[in-house]
């Protein structure tokens, strides 16, 4: 994870964009600043034109699709039998000839349609047929996930539900998307996730027209990937100890203790990974994280670090090994780095990319190059003689020297070098490829280099920052609320759009243990970043969006995929009177919420006190419960804040 912000909490924003959604129905066109929610349409991510007609289409029972290149469109026509057949236990066929029966048609279009590109589609909805016409096969299958969540919620079930209308409101859709890359970051390096998890992660955010999942293999607590010749990279590198709790506040690791926590895929588990997120329109981004976050590579080979001290490392299991009291870099506590001065660092790497190019087809594979600390480089000798040879001043650029190589060495294979920021510090080629995560400032700097640049800035889309107060969420350095994800641009003003090739929310997993957490931290900001890299800028709308996600959560209920309510958890602000007392003030992220507190060791609902004004705290008070309704139904969680907890963030002053 980037953790130099780790003495910094992001600040919460609640301003949201203005501007309004106009839906068209018939020939008149109205405001609808809400939502289309209550129209019944609530598609994320926005589409570019919505127009609603009079009337519906009603599933029959017996559902014929016709597909003419049913070859292309088999993934679309597979899904369609599927969600329209599960839920309603209606018969669901498919046939390639021409029929004037069939009920819902996907046409790829004979002549290119330039308005839509080879990612948007046109739907349309009659009250007597579905059709859905897209240049390739993308479109068609977007345009599919835009069917899906027109019918009602329940189409997400994974069992068939009884007396449901299943019916889809008559509209007129052309979509198509903002920019192309529109990518998840899914750690699979800090705790391991099966091959079969990846796959329902996959499934998940094809839903919401991500087209890039970028896997982050290996890093201090993992290396996940086969490479022949070097064994000891699962065997060894695999593998750490199991702790849970606080990461990176664990105790060392004792020598008994079993090194059997973790996992890794083979180059075929890989592949079969690859070929079916390519059936859904993804492309698979490689991560191999060099030359900081490399512990599992050194304590697997230590002959490729600096420090002689190597060969008693061991794979991080969750124990602090660096220091981010100055900044970055950090000063390291072990080294692990891989040592740019060393000719079989580069030996190494050139094993692992030849084969990394081989498994991914994707143009670029993501090299990393972030964090590296300096400190054990400074004290090396084979550093300095590097320095004197090459003629290098300073640790950046001895990490330049490092990075220029590497990206040798990667397109030597074929691709496309790709990585974190930091590596503008020492000097790439102007053909590197940068990811921008320290700060927009960054990707802005970079692209004005005429690098391309992908945007995933930590203040809007670190993913596995806290999305509420730390009292109610696993313990991470940094907060970021939904609604300031919504205010992600990608493509900042005074930058030249053809460098920006997109954007993506990155789910570092340190505090992840399981597939379940990871739905949580990804859903609902991977709505509102799916929504600011698919749809127009002039479209966003905050309060449109939240109703839109508020019926989202219904469809993942439904669909039993885990989420964050977080957005309706009150936001606590403490400070002193001028006698000393303690004074909190609650807000909500969203609107038309009321707030219901008590500070005697009760639990309150709505006939408790409503919280109208900033609270004193009584003087003997040991906890404040508030809990948020809509009306007289809770929609919060019950929050505990302790006083104690109250008096740390406003401390008296001595």
């Amino acid at each position: 994870m980037k953790l130099f912000l780790s003495s910094i909490l992001l600040s919460v924003s609640l301003s949201s964009i203005a501007q309004n959604t106009v839906v068209a129905t018939g020939e008149i066109a109205f405001d609808q600043t809400a939502s289309h929610a209550h129209s019944g349409i609530a598609i994320i991510p926005e589409p570019v034109t919505v127009t609603k007609q009079e009337g519906h289409f009603v599933l029959p029972e017996n559902i014929l699709i016709q597909a003419v290149k049913s070859n292309e469109l088999k993934q679309s026509i597979a899904f369609l039998q599927e969600r329209l057949g599960t839920p309603t236990g209606y018969f669901v066929s498919a046939t390639a000839a021409a029929s004037n029966s069939a009920q819902v048609r996907l046409v790829l279009n004979d002549k290119n349609d330039a308005v839509i590109g080879a990612e948007g589609y046109h739907l349309q909805v009659t009250p007597q047929q579905i059709t859905i016409t897209a240049n390739k096969p993308a479109g068609i299958f977007y345009g599919v996930q835009t069917l899906i969540q027109l019918l009602p919620k329940e189409i997400e079930s994974k069992e068939q539900v009884k007396d449901i209308k299943w019916q889809v409101p008559c509209v007129n859709i052309t979509d198509y998307p903002r920019l192309g890359w529109r990518g998840l970051m899914f750690d699979v390096a800090r705790h391991f996730f099966t091959k079969d998890e990846v796959k329902q992660y996959i499934d998940a955010m094809v839903r919401y027209k991500y087209n890039i999942l970028h896997l982050h293999l290996t890093d201090d607590e993992g290396w996940r990937i086969e490479i022949k010749g070097y064994p000891k990279l699962t065997e060894v590198g695999a593998w750490n100890v199991k702790r849970v709790g606080s990461f990176g506040t664990f105790m060392p690791t004792k020598p008994e203790e079993p090194r059997n926590y973790g996992g890794f895929y083979t180059q075929e588990d890989l592949k079969e990974l690859v070929a079916y997120a390519k059936a859904r329109f993804v492309n698979i981004m490689p991560e191999v994280d060099v030359p900081g976050h490399s512990l599992a590579t050194v304590a697997s080979y230590p002959e490729l670090s600096c420090t002689p001290d190597a060969v008693n490392y061991k794979v991080r299991s969750g124990e602090r090994i660096m220091d981010w009291s100055r900044g970055a870099p950090p000063l390291a506590l072990v080294d692990n780095t891989l040592c740019p001065a060393n000719e079989k660092v580069y030996e190494f790497l050139d094993t692992v990319i030849s084969q990394v190019a081989q498994i991914f087809p994707f143009e670029y594979i993501h090299m990393g190059g972030d964090e590296a600390p300096h400190n054990f480089w400074e004290k090396t000798p084979q550093i300095a003689a590097l320095m004197k040879r090459e003629n290098l001043k300073t640790m950046p650029q001895v990490q330049g020297y490092f990075e220029r190589r590497v990206e040798k060495i990667v397109e030597k294979y074929g691709k496309k070098f790709m990585a974190w920021d930091e590596v503008l510090e020492g000097g790439v080629s102007s053909k590197a490829a940068v990811m921008s995560w320290r700060d927009m400032k960054y990707g802005i700097q970079a692209a004005k280099a005429k690098h391309e640049v992908v945007m995933s800035p930590t203040q809007f889309a670190y993913i596995d920052y806290m999305q509420a107060d730390p009292i109610t969420e696993p313990k991470v350095y940094a907060s970021l609320r939904l609604s300031k994800s919504y205010e992600f641009d990608p493509v900042p003003e005074g930058v030249d759009p053809k460098y920006i090739k997109g954007g993506q929310a990155n789910l570092w997993t340190e505090q992840i243990y399981n597939i379940r957490q990871a739905e949580y931290m990804t859903w609902p900001r991977g709505f509102a970043i799916a929504e600011s890299v698919w749809s127009p800028k002039e479209k966003k709308n905050w309060k449109n969006f939240f109703a839109r996600t508020e019926q989202h959560f219904e469809r993942l209920d439904i669909a039993e995929t885990k989420y964050a309510p977080s957005v309706y958890d009150p936001i606590f602000a403490v400070k002193r009177t001028a006698d000393g007392k303690l004074l909190v003030t609650l807000s909500t992220e969203v609107e038309d919420l009321d707030i219901y507190y008590s500070f005697d060791n009760s639990f309150p609902d709505h006939f408790y006190p409503k919280y109208t004004e900033p609270l004193v705290v009584p003087i003997d008070a040991n906890m404040l419960r508030v809990i948020t309704y809509r009306g007289k139904k809770p929609i919060g969680r019950m929050m505990h804040m302790p006083i104690e907890e109250m008096n740390k963030r406003a401390p008296l002053k001595k």
